[in-house]
């Protein structure tokens, strides 16, 4: 009997060391992450509440009729006739689950239907396991239709709203580095690095291919029969520190005037490059680039296209004429003096 006690209390004892053991090591472990509220089952709960029947697809355009050979072949290799509806330019708004996986399922059934991604852009909303996809992609209405309803049946896809034919503010973001010791030393600042320095020391020596080695034995030619005409290349002297100063103030005074039109703004000066910021419409964003590049754009990034929707605005003269029509006109002897 004590035997049996003794080796019960050495199992209870053994039990709460290993207990105290566990929990002394568990702040060695490594952190976790946190646990996410939901998970992408959720969004098939609400695919199936908000379930209606979707609208008739877009009637596609048929060309005309086919000729018997068109016909018969059609039947063998199964090839259904082109549509002649134009290419348009389509948004979509996806609201996603925020999990491993999600982009490259998306971006995979839009490139299985042969669509080419203009823009793609990710972001966060303000729930933490929620992230809104902006994509720009062109296509015909009834196969971008298709598409889209092809997304919103995926399973971690909440739902993918169309905003082609909606009034939107679309936005995209610009940043741009600009040489501002001219489109002269545009080559030199390229192959100077990240820095993009200019190159200093001596260039290496060009190698001359066949049609340039042609074109100066043809030019050399037609010299020899006019030697008068012949006068050596003038090459201008360099120019001092105080002259490219100069021209490097004139440069960067231009860039910061063309800038405050476009409504961008400088965020970095270097000694020979600035980097200008712009928030803007695709079509602004690429005037403004077409205009910079004149001075040398060194390096450019953007953003893809971000959209959201206006909030329409009720008008309150409709309510204001309905109430004047019931009170009817006032005489206007019944009015106080004055």
């Amino acid at each position: 009997m004590f035997a049996f006690r003794s080796r019960c209390a050495s199992r209870v004892t053994n039990s709460r060391f290993f207990s105290t053991s566990t929990r002394l090591r568990s702040p060695e472990d490594p952190p976790k992450p946190p646990r996410p509220i939901d998970d992408s089952t959720s969004a098939l709960d609400y695919k199936r509440a908000q379930r209606t029947r979707p609208p008739p697809l877009p009637a596609t355009d048929l060309p005309r009729s086919q000729s018997a050979e068109e016909a018969v072949t059609n039947i063998l290799y199964n090839t259904p006739p082109p549509s002649l509806q134009p290419f348009k330019k389509h948004i979509f708004n996806c609201l996603v689950q925020n999990e491993p996986g999600v982009l490259s399922r998306v971006s995979g059934i839009l490139a299985a239907r042969g669509f080419n991604i203009d823009s793609l852009v990710v972001c966060r909303t303000e729930i933490r396991d929620l992230s809104r996809m902006s994509i720009v992609l062109s296509g015909q209405d009834g196969v971008v239709e298709q598409a889209r309803r092809q997304l919103e049946d995926l399973v971690p896809v909440w739902a993918v709203l169309d905003y082609t034919n909606t009034r939107v503010i679309t936005r995209e973001l610009l940043l741009v580095k600009v040489s501002i010791l001219g489109p002269e030393y545009l080559e030199d600042q390229l192959v100077g690095g990240p820095s993009h320095e200019p190159r200093r020391g001596p260039h290496p020596p060009h190698r001359e291919t066949k049609l340039e080695k042609e074109t100066t034995l043809a030019h050399n030619f037609e010299r020899g029969a006019h030697p008068n005409s012949h006068t050596e290349p003038y090459n201008p002297p360099p120019l001092t520190p105080s002259e490219a100063l100069r021209i490097k103030h004139q440069h960067l005074q231009s860039i910061s005037v063309l800038s405050n039109q476009f409504g961008a703004k400088i965020v970095d000066v270097s000694e020979n490059s600035v980097i200008v910021e712009l928030t803007a419409k695709t079509n602004r964003v690429v005037a403004f680039l077409s205009l910079l590049k004149p001075f040398g754009i060194l390096e450019s990034a953007r953003t893809g296209l971000m959209a959201m929707p206006r909030t329409p605005i009720t008008h309150s003269s409709d309510k204001s004429d309905d109430m004047a029509d019931e009170i009817g006109v006032v005489d206007a002897s019944l009015l106080p003096p004055g």
